[in-house]
């Protein structure tokens, strides 16, 4: 049975991301067109996408990706493993601001899916703060079960 929410431990172990690359604390809801998930992780010290000018808004489509990604885990086959996708282009994203290692509160991640198959899926995203505030949105194509390159020793 898929569940309806689950928490960071439970979000890792659909989304090829793991550790502190796993960027999303909670999934709230989800349906087959959409999903919506929560996190705090851009306050964290740690956050592996943290540069010296803290984390920078660009890094929000990551956050979006992620949620993609989830999206996809939820959808596929019970027990499936996460296939390998990768974000082909971000398109019309806007941001309202420059940095968000300093937003108060949790961040809202959304993503609906607007069309795809079996290779492809397009999808729209909206990043909002617990104020229900946009810090950023767009549309993101995923190409799906794209062969992941063997390690450099394999």
């Amino acid at each position: 049975m898929t569940p309806q929410t689950l928490d960071r431990a439970g979000i890792a172990r659909r989304i090829p991301h793991s550790g502190t690359m796993c960027l999303l604390d909670r999934l709230d809801a989800w349906d087959a067109e959409a999903i919506h998930c929560s996190t705090e992780s851009h306050r964290l010290p740690d956050n592996p996408l943290r540069t010296a000018s803290g984390l920078m808004t660009p890094n929000l489509i990551e956050y979006a990706a992620q949620a993609m990604a989830l999206h996809g885990g939820l959808l596929a086959p019970e027990g499936a493993e996460p296939s390998a996708g990768f974000l082909a282009s971000a398109r019309g994203v806007r941001f309202a601001i420059d940095r968000f290692d300093d937003v108060e509160g949790a961040l809202q991640v959304q993503a609906r899916r607007l069309s795809g198959d079996a290779r492809q899926v397009l999808y729209e995203f909206a990043v909002k703060n617990a104020a229900n505030e946009l810090l950023a949105e767009g549309r993101a194509v995923v190409v799906l079960n794209t062969p992941l390159a063997p390690a450099p020793n394999e």
